[in-house]
């Protein structure tokens, strides 16, 4: 007999899952790493409709649509958001097996108390009952943070960025929920992409003077990190396809930056070079501050040529890169151990194959600085499944300490993704589950129910120092 779809036991199998899942699905979210706005948060907007809340900026839903067949007029262009909405129910069905199946259920169950499946048969009524609650209250950004039980939050923020929203938001003492910034200089090391020298342009009238060379850029970055310090930051993030590692003289790094600045293009070598200096010297700061850095291995950006063009980025035509990573990662790592200045960091690889070469090179920089100083990044993207997290955390237990794993981040744009914590609290109490039901662990129903405890909070509390 099929079991009951998302039934209250839903991915628990055994009575060990099931008492570990009471414990974390009771604990606080601490979202690490997303995209939210803090603009957004901080005005408190009531949204229009679920199609706003939905659909605007998604871009898994919109990529599920593409393979669907929708016309992009219905995704990206100027359909209503009923139009939209009604499209998106249409291909539910199809989902079968993606995550974003699980997601959109949840969510509705949630924050709206809709239990019906979502389809074309049912998308008026879902439209009108969603549209109904969200016209009564309770739907606007804060509202749905604190609903979802979040203590602390970081967005991702630029160098040059004002923070005047962090600024507010601190002064706001009826918001529970902590909105820190997190340091993201990824326009700043991108000196090999166009739009590097209207982002130097931008920081320039941050800091108030001319940057003129690679010391001068350091000078300012660091200015900005005092700032971020300020107003609470403990993060910091970097996105790359694969991390660099070129060593460079200081004159070679002024030239690099001076070509640059005047109109010429760094070459791949050049690049890394200025790249690798750079992550480094930010990377020593990061550890002066006890600051985490995180860093996102492996995506492959912006392959459609024609709708970038269209679109622009982040609209769904990103995917997994293949490139070898071991190398150049754990010299750029030993090149900051050596001088006892490696921050603790976060690991994330978009390609599972290289999980184990992720879980592996943590035990290479562990010290008593940090319990799991080095840690594994949770699934990622589009890792981010009931396969992919069982993966990761497997390929964590198998080489390093998977009760010390700082969990689940967010990762998304949208205020209603915090579902998605308990997704994973599932899927990890399932896989922790397993083990105890199998004999593999004890059931020490104390002690287990403590690590998925754990892993759901306590562990980045205390990593990040919140």
């Amino acid at each position: 007999m099929a079991k009951e779809f998302m039934g209250k036991d839903f991915l628990l199998n055994n009575e060990p899952a099931i008492k570990m899942f009471e414990a974390a699905d009771k604990m606080p979210i601490f979202d690490w790493h997303c995209h939210l706005s803090p603009k957004e948060i901080y005005e408190n907007a009531q949204p229009a409709d679920i199609a706003w809340l939905w659909l605007a900026g998604d871009h898994y839903k919109w990529r599920a649509m593409r393979s669907c067949g929708v016309d992009e007029k219905y995704i990206t262009g100027d359909a209503t958001g009923y139009e939209k909405f009604k499209a998106f129910a249409g291909i539910m069905p199809n989902l079968i097996g993606n995550p974003m199946y699980h997601w959109c259920h949840l969510e509705l169950r949630r924050y709206f108390g809709i239990n019906d499946i979502l389809c074309a048969k049912t998308a008026d009524d879902i439209w009108n009952r969603a549209n109904a609650a969200i016209k009564a209250g309770g739907f606007t950004p804060r509202e749905l943070i604190e609903k979802s039980n979040v203590s602390h939050l970081c967005t991702t923020d630029d160098p040059a960025d004002s923070l005047e929203y962090h600024v507010l938001l601190a002064k706001e003492s009826d918001f529970k929920c902590k909105v820190l910034p997190a340091f993201r200089p990824d326009k700043a090391l991108g000196i090999d992409l166009p739009a590097w020298r209207d982002w130097l342009k931008a920081m320039e009238k941050c800091v108030g003077r001319s940057i003129d060379g690679f010391e001068a850029l350091c000078d300012a970055l660091n200015e900005r990190i005092e700032f971020f310090a300020s107003l609470g930051c403990c993060a910091s993030d970097h996105a790359f396809a694969y991390v660099p590692y070129e060593k460079a003289t200081a004159e070679e790094l002024d030239c690099i930056f001076a070509k640059v600045k005047n109109g010429g293009e760094a070459s791949v070598v050049e690049a890394d070079k200025f790249k690798t200096a750079l992550l480094a010297f930010l990377a020593e700061k990061y550890s002066d501050k006890g600051w985490v850095m995180e860093l996102h291995i492996g995506p492959m950006r912006n392959n459609n040529t024609l709708m970038f063009n269209r679109i622009g980025p982040d609209a769904g035509f990103d995917s997994i890169d293949d490139r070898e990573i071991a190398g150049k990662l754990s010299r750029f790592l030993d090149s900051l151990a050596v001088k006892e200045k490696l921050p603790k960091t976060v690991l994330f690889t978009l390609n599972p194959k290289d999980n184990y070469v992720l879980g592996a090179m943590l035990g290479n920089f562990q010290n008593s600085d940090a319990e799991s100083k080095i840690q594994f990044g949770s699934a990622w993207w589009f890792n981010d499944n009931i396969d992919g997290m069982r993966e990761q955390m497997k390929a964590l237990g198998n080489l390093g300490a998977l009760g010390k794993f700082v969990g689940m981040v967010t990762d998304s744009r949208s205020f209603l993704s915090y579902p998605r914590h308990e997704y994973f609290r599932r899927i990890m109490c399932g896989l922790l589950g397993d083990m105890v039901e199998n004999g593999l662990y004890p059931f020490d129903e104390k002690a287990v129910c403590k690590i998925a405890e754990d892993i759901s909070y306590n562990n980045a509390a205390k990593y990040f120092g919140i």
